[in-house]
């Protein structure tokens, strides 16, 4: 079959059962460097919970992204306070929340889970641009990537995504028992990239990418690289993260006055 990215040719890297019942042709696209699932039939039973019971490090990646976020966002970005953002599949809303308290607008955004942490903070498009939006662990579940990619920008308004996937060596697409991210119980995941494959993505979108890790960064513009690897430095993220948020202010007691208030004109 066809990429669904490229439309060349590919080959079936393999076959799996997933969630223990459903039989999957897992196709690699050598153009693409991109490893993808067509047409899964499972993901309404995948997305039975929005989280899956393995994910055991939900609290403490949301707590790490949002200080490598909040640096970015500050020195590279140069959010002083005035910018908007979004987080896009945001799950139960506690990297919103984490944000928020550490001093930036950022919004909630998810199809599939019940916004538990950052309720009241709801994106809606007449809240106006961002500018960027994260998509935390979000593309490996795309059955398009790219179409993905593209609407969010649209819809968001933005130019700029930050996002986290596990990415597999370039050229090498890793066999079904070598590689835990394929999370064959789980049925969720059924897009996967190298450093390659996602810097070839990001030229289809006519972006920039900038690898930092597991986090990855598409702009429309030419951000600075130097300052991105600063931002990201292991010894640096949390020491520009926190000088940010005592710039910036909490949003927290903000967030709640304002939530009384509306919650008060609501029952009036």
């Amino acid at each position: 079959m066809n990429c669904h990215l490229c439309n060349a040719e590919t080959r079936t890297l393999f076959r799996a059962s997933v969630l223990s019942k459903h039989e999957a042709a897992y196709h690699y696209c050598a153009e693409c460097d991109h490893i993808f699932v067509d047409h899964p039939t499972w993901l309404e039973e995948a997305y039975a919970d929005a989280i899956v019971l393995e994910d055991t490090d939900v609290a403490v990646r949301n707590i790490f992204t949002a200080l490598r976020l909040a640096a970015i966002y500050y020195l590279v970005l140069e959010d002083r306070g005035h910018a908007r953002y979004a987080d896009i599949a945001g799950g139960y809303g506690l990297l919103t929340r984490l944000m928020r308290d550490l001093g930036f607008d950022y919004f909630w955004s998810d199809g599939y889970a019940k916004n538990l942490f950052a309720r009241g903070f709801e994106y809606d498009a007449r809240q106006g641009a961002c500018l960027a939006i994260s998509a935390i662990e979000v593309l490996e579940h795309s059955i398009n990537p790219l179409d993905f990619i593209r609407q969010n920008l649209i819809d968001y308004q933005t130019d700029t995504l930050v996002f986290t996937t596990e990415v597999f060596p370039d050229n090498s697409p890793p066999l079904p028992h070598s590689w835990g991210y394929y999370a064959f119980d789980t049925g969720q995941h059924i897009a996967f990239f190298s450093r390659k494959g996602l810097s070839r993505l990001a030229s289809r979108l006519g972006m920039h990418y900038f690898s930092l890790g597991r986090l990855h960064v598409f702009s429309k513009k030419p951000l600075p690289a130097w300052k991105l690897r600063l931002a990201s430095h292991k010894l640096m993220v949390v020491p520009i993260a926190l000088f940010a948020a005592y710039r910036l202010g909490s949003r927290r007691n903000k967030d709640q006055t304002l939530i009384r208030r509306q919650t008060n004109q609501s029952q009036a």
